[in-house]
């Protein structure tokens, strides 16, 4: 959860010149609502389980049950499970089960006793995690976790690093990995940005009067990455974000999650 390293030739900047104002951003590509859809839902992830997390704590869980957490939609919003796998890893044992209310940080939690079973997007999200994190291994700083669907009952599994101090917002040295139906096996890994990068509101808030948009370039794609939009959506103040790639390309993510190429 975003409260909760090399992008190469990576180089961020708060550039007032770049303002939507100035720029022509004319064109827009079907192809680029995907990426603003995993963005969005990652944001969503992000803030589900943060307030899901809190209503949790205030219950005081053994955490030693409940290792892990997991969202995802329900008809009703969005639904934090916590818990584990069984010995056998054939359901996922959910002890708490967090459900969102009419607002986004809006959760009632309730405790499983005994845990609930599960044998469908929990199970396969828990286990799709522990296949990626045998590849991901254990990084030098947090990192949080994010499962999403993906096409033909497959899983997305993100590790994305977490924010670890107020107003300062990372960026950089994230993967996406793509799980087999059932999370048993990767069929794909995308690093998406190698390198970390933070911007720090404080000390952007100090250099200009005005913070008009962030800009960073990348080598790894010529299109923006999924974590790209996320980053949009979780910074505050809210700011587009333009990504220059290696094609002589600059693409900007508005403050919606909308791409477009500017121009």
């Amino acid at each position: 959860m975003i409260r909760r390293t090399h992008l190469a030739l990576l180089v961020f900047l708060l550039c007032p010149v770049f303002s939507l104002s100035a720029g022509k951003e004319i064109q827009s590509d079907p192809g680029w609502a995907a990426i603003t859809e995993r963005g969005r839902m990652l944001a969503q992830y992000d803030t589900a389980a943060w307030y899901a997390t809190d209503a949790v704590e205030a219950l005081k869980p053994d955490k030693s049950v409940a290792p892990m957490y997991i969202a995802k939609t329900v008809e009703s919003g969005w639904e934090v499970a916590f818990g584990r796998l069984n010995d056998k890893r054939d359901r996922f044992l959910v002890v708490y089960q967090a459900s969102q209310g009419a607002k986004p940080n809006e959760f009632t939690v309730k405790k499983l006793d005994p845990p609930s079973e599960d044998q469908g997007f929990y199970l396969s999200a828990a286990k799709a995690i522990e296949t990626a994190s045998q590849d991901f291994g254990k990084p030098g700083r947090p990192y949080n976790t994010y499962v999403l669907p993906a096409p033909k009952d497959q899983l997305y599994v993100y590790y994305l690093p977490a924010q670890t101090t107020d107003g300062v917002y990372p960026m950089g040295a994230d993967v996406r990995y793509l799980l087999s139906e059932g999370g048993n096996s990767i069929v794909e890994k995308r690093q998406m940005h190698k390198t970390i990068l933070e911007f720090d509101v404080q000390d952007a808030s100090g250099k200009m009067k005005k913070i008009e948009s962030g800009i960073h370039t990348h080598v790894l794609s010529n299109v923006p990455e999924d974590s790209d939009v996320f980053y949009v959506l979780a910074r505050k103040p809210s700011i587009p974000e333009y990504v220059g790639t290696l094609d002589g390309k600059i693409y900007v993510i508005l403050v919606d999650g909308t791409i477009l190429l500017g121009k």
